[in-house]
This record gives structure tokens, sequence and C-alpha cells, in this order.
């Protein structure tokens, strides 16, 4: 069985409210999912998981510090998660807030991993964003993210 690690930073909730709907979609799609805040995620343990999950709220057009501390902290088990998957998703405080910087900072360090990144051709092209409290039609992104996640770890699967 695929197994998904989904983690996040969040202070006021929105990012967390993201993740916790992109773990039961990717449940819903059958994969394993642990899902928990990044301060209880250890860089040693991330080789265990098929498909890394990472978010964050945009701080001065970038990821939160304790995503950043983790991806640094992943530098020692550098090969370790090549060939995995990788997605991202990011919240802001406005329009042009940062989220799409924000989500390419995490993916940029998934790829420098040797991750496979699955990009949206509709929607949220990068990763799932979100303006304040995650509406409607973001939470169809997180929703749309994690069945195409789990897709794509079917099709991996079949081809290893």
């Amino acid at each position: 069985m695929v197994k998904a690690l989904v983690t996040w930073f969040s202070l006021s909730g929105n990012t967390q409210k993201m993740g916790e709907e992109i773990a039961k979609s990717l449940q819903a799609e059958g994969l394993s999912v642990d899902i928990k805040p990044i301060a209880n995620v250890s860089a040693a343990e991330l080789a265990k998981y098929d498909v890394l999950v990472f978010g964050s709220p945009t701080y001065y057009g970038s990821m939160a510090y304790q995503v950043k501390k983790l991806l640094d902290e992943s530098v020692k088990f550098h090969g370790q998660l090549d060939g995995k998957i990788g997605a991202a998703f990011a919240s802001s405080a406005n329009i042009a807030g940062g989220n799409e910087t924000t989500i390419m900072g995490i993916l940029n360090a998934f790829l420098i991993h040797g991750m496979v990144i699955q990009g949206d051709p509709r929607g949220d092209h990068y990763g799932p964003a979100a303006i304040n409290n995650p509406d409607e039609r973001c939470l169809k992104q997180c929703q749309r993210l994690a069945k195409r996640l789990a897709k794509l770890a079917s099709q991996l699967a079949v081809k290893k």
C-alpha cells in the first residue's frame, strides 16, 4: 500500500485545514496516510513514505521557518527520497501574497532530492493555494491534488 505523509505548519489553522482535506482525500483514494503538524515530523522518517505533501503559510513570499528547518535537516538523508512523490500547498493573507513562491520553494527542495512532482494543467498549477480561510474552490483543489497524487502513485508503482 502506498504510504503518504501530509504535514504543515499553521498558526491560524488555515494551512492545517487544507492539509486535513488533502489527507482525507488521499485516504478516500486508498492510500495509507499519516497526518501531523511539521513540529512532529523528523527528517529521518521522511524516507519511509512514498508521497510527501508539505504545507506552509506564506511569510514574506516564502515558506515558514518550521518547514524550511525540516527541509534543511533532510539534507542528511540526501538521495533517500529519490523517486518519491512530492507536493505542496500554501496559504496567505491576500491575493498575490506569495503562495506560488512558497509552494515553489518547497517543490524546489523536493526536486533537489530527486522527487517526482505532479503539476496541474487546470486550477492551481503548482499546488493548492488559499487566501485566508480555505474556501470551497480551494478545498476542491485540495481534493483534486489528492486524486492526482494517488493516480500518479499507482502509475509509478506499476512501473517498478
